[in-house]
């Protein structure tokens, strides 16, 4: 597959799985809707993220920005050959995963306050409606913070946990992204979440689908030429 070498690449970088192990990473620009790499491995692994990040700088892709769903090898990849790119975080994928840990239906009001305010990350447009936001976000947490950092201690052991493990983990993910969760609002151009990828890869399961049985080997060329016939559609090939 042919790199297209174009300046101010906003790239989406995400994996997917299939039923056999076999996992494909895309580094897709989303300007162009071009596919500049790709990777048919068995895994995210940090060493070989790496390896793509540096072939596409030295194939001549100028990064803008990349958005992802914040893989900690990815971001570690990242860091180590490209620390100056904005690493945007898809806050769709927070959104999504924060609303798995609270469920439909919190049971404490910690949870339920904290949904409601994980319910508007999609819907912030400016900055002004960020720091909103993010006033909102710091209020909960001073009146929830006891409950977000209560501990459960085993007597036998001394060893403890978190008693609401859910909540922290919701409102700790979103604390640790805050960094990276807005960079679109100063740059029309970085896409804020990964759904473009999500939706490419859906189609192209789709089309797996239709070919069930295949073989390892042949479901790996399918998905090559997937990819190629639909560079080609670009127009960029």
């Amino acid at each position: 597959m042919s790199v297209y070498p174009s300046r101010q690449v906003n790239l989406l970088i995400d994996g997917t799985y299939f039923k056999d192990g076999l996992c494909l990473i895309l580094y897709r620009d989303n300007t162009i809707k071009y596919t500049q790499l790709y990777r048919l491995t068995d895994g995210e692994w940090f060493e070989e993220l790496a390896e793509d990040l540096s072939n596409l700088l030295k194939l001549g892709v100028q990064v803008e920005s990349i958005t992802s769903d914040g893989h900690k090898a990815l971001l570690k990849a990242i860091k180590l050959v490209c620390p100056k790119v904005p690493t945007q975080r898809c806050v769709v994928h927070i959104q999504r995963m924060c609303r798995i840990w609270l469920s439909n239906k919190p049971k404490s009001d910690a949870g339920k306050k904290l949904r409601l305010i994980v319910s508007k990350i999609h819907l912030i447009t400016s900055p002004q409606e960020r720091d909103y936001w993010l006033v909102e976000l710091v209020q909960w947490y001073e009146v929830y913070k006891d409950f977000v950092n209560q501990k459960t201690i085993n007597p036998d052991t001394g060893r403890y946990w978190f008693t609401h493990k859910m909540v922290r983990r919701s409102f700790m993910v979103i604390r640790n992204a805050l960094p990276d969760m807005f960079h679109y609002l100063y740059n029309p151009r970085i896409p804020k979440s990964t759904n473009g990828l999500e939706s490419f890869f859906g189609h192209l399961k789709g089309h797996l689908n239709v070919h069930r049985g295949l073989s390892y080997q042949h479901k790996r060329q399918f998905i090559q030429w997937y990819l190629y016939f639909k560079n080609q559609r670009s127009g960029f090939l």
